[in-house]
């Protein structure tokens, strides 16, 4: 039965975040995968693509702007759906104005977290 649960990847660089998100998600039946930035995100999508991304957008070593735009500009990772999750709403507004040549991500939630807003988004995007 396990092969039927979803994976998401959950990056971000504070780790109270990323416990609180991947507790969430696996209490309600998500598998998880952590990375801290967005190298580490990189080489956890390469290992074995998840089917959903939560993603932070202000981290250390490979910003989430920079990672959602790789994930946006390559074939076999474009189609994996990607939810921003991050405290700054001014800068994401920024980001998304400003990135013309890749498509807004499939959901966002602000900090704090909306518990009831991520699951919803999330059973949408893996279903």
């Amino acid at each position: 039965m396990t092969d039927d649960k979803k994976t998401v990847l959950v990056i971000d660089d504070e780790p109270d975040t990323r416990v609180f998100i991947t507790t969430l998600l696996e209490d309600n039946g998500y598998e998880t995968v952590t990375a801290s930035d967005g190298m580490e995100g990189l080489e956890k999508v390469k290992a074995g693509a998840p089917d959903l991304i939560t993603l932070d957008i202000t981290m250390p070593e490979k910003s989430g702007a920079g990672f959602y735009k790789e994930m946006r500009q390559t074939e076999e990772w474009k189609g994996i759906p990607i939810i921003i999750v991050t405290g700054i709403s001014n800068d994401f507004e920024k980001f998304i104005s400003t990135r013309r040549k890749v498509p807004p991500p499939e959901g966002y939630v602000t900090k704090p977290i909306d518990q009831a807003k991520l699951l919803e988004l999330a059973a949408k995007l893996t279903s």
